[in-house]
C-alpha cells in the first residue's frame, strides 16, 4: 500500500545499484524510489559514476535526483591505533575531473585485484569460486565487492544468504579478507570540493562494523572542508545519533538521513530514513559542481 502522502519532500541521500554492489539496476533504484513515494533519491555507487546516465533517464515527473559516489577512504582513529576504513559520501561533483577520474579508476583496480586474491585464497580451500565468473556478471564501469563474491556462494551453495556469507567467511579480519590501499579521507574530501562538490562523512559510528573514528576526527574534518555527517543510518543507535546531532551543531555540519539502500543485499528498505528539505536545501547550497537531475 502506498504510504500517506506529506506536504514535505522525502528525501533519502545513500542508495546504491548495480554499478556497485546493489542488485536494482540504476533505473530499478529509482523505480524503487518512485515506488515508495521518495521525492529525491542520490545514487551513490562505491567508487563509480556509471550508473548516473541511467538513474537519470529514469526519472519520473517531479521526482529529482542527487548524482554521488560512496569513495573508499583511510582515516586516522583519533586514538592511538593503526588507520581504520571509512566512507565519504561526494554530491553533485564534476564527473569528469581529472582527479576523481584517475582516483576512482584506480579504486576500481584495486577492489579488483582483492576480489582475485579473495577467491584464490578460497580455492584453495576448496570453495567453488570463480573470480573470472563473479566479475563477468558486472555492467561496464561497475565496482567490484565483497557482496559479489557472497552472491556467488550463496549461487554455489556454500551459505544461505549474502549476510550468512559475511558473517562466516567474508567479515573483516577473517582468513579470507583481503585489504586494499583506500584515499586517505581529507584527500578525498579535496578532491570531492575542488570538483565543485560537497563531501558528507558516511554513517561513521557504525560501531557493528568494526572500530569507529572518534568525534573528535569528524570535528576535524569539518574544519578541513567536510559539509556535512550522516546521522539518521540504520547502523547507528540512539546515543549516538544524538552525540553526532550535537558534534554537527558545534562545527556546522548539515544533518543527513539515509537508507544506505542495496536492493536485496540488504534487509533495508529505501527510504527507511530520511533527510529533512532544509537539510538537501544547505548542504547543496555548497556545491557548483552539477545542478540536480529532474524528471
Amino acid at each position: 500500500m502506498p504510504r500517506p502522502r506529506s506536504d514535505l519532500p522525502r528525501i533519502d541521500l545513500h542508495c546504491h545499484s548495480t554499478a556497485s554492489d546493489g542488485t536494482d539496476t540504476p533505473a530499478g533504484l529509482v523505480a524503487a524510489a518512485a515506488d515508495a513515494d521518495v521525492d529525491v533519491v542520490a545514487i551513490t555507487d562505491h567508487d563509480t559514476t556509471a550508473g548516473w546516465a541511467e538513474a537519470a533517464a529514469a526519472l519520473r515527473p517531479g521526482m529529482r535526483l542527487v548524482r554521488g559516489a560512496e569513495f573508499s577512504c583511510v582515516s586516522p582513529t583519533g586514538r592511538e591505533d593503526r588507520d581504520v576504513a571509512v566512507h565519504l559520501l561526494g554530491y553533485q561533483f564534476d564527473p569528469a575531473h581529472p582527479a576523481i577520474v584517475a582516483e576512482q579508476a584506480r579504486l576500481r583496480s584495486e577492489r579488483v585485484d582483492r576480489l582475485h586474491r579473495m577467491t584464490g585464497k578460497m580455492a584453495a580451500d576448496g570453495y567453488p569460486v570463480d573470480p573470472d565468473a563473479v566479475l563477468a556478471q558486472l555492467p561496464e564501469g561497475a565496482s567490484a565487492g565483497r557482496p559479489h563474491l557472497a552472491r556467488a556462494l550463496v549461487a554455489a551453495g556454500v551459505v544461505g544468504s549474502v549476510n550468512d556469507a559475511f558473517a562466516t567467511l567474508l567479515y573483516n579480519g577473517s582468513p579470507y579478507y583481503v585489504p586494499k590501499a583506500d584515499t586517505p579521507v581529507r584527500t578525498a574530501i579535496d578532491m570531492v570540493r575542488a570538483a565543485g562538490g560537497v563531501a558528507v562523512f558516511a554513517h561513521p559510528l557504525a560501531r557493528r562494523r568494526g572500530r569507529v573514528v572518534e568525534p573528535s576526527v569528524i570535528a576535524g574534518l569539518a574544519a578541513a572542508g567536510l559539509a556535512g555527517v550522516e546521522v539518521d543510518h540504520p547502523d547507528h543507535g540512539p546515543e549516538d545519533r544524538a552525540l553526532l546531532r550535537r558534534l554537527a551543531a558545534e562545527t556546522g555540519l548539515v544533518v543527513t538521513g539515509s537508507s544506505d539502500y542495496h536492493g536485496t543485499n540488504k534487509t533495508t528498505p529505501i527510504a527507511a530514513e530520511t533527510t529533512a528539505p532544509d537539510a538537501l536545501e544547505q548542504l547543496l547550497a555548497g556545491a557548483s559542481g552539477l545542478e540536480l537531475a529532474t524528471g
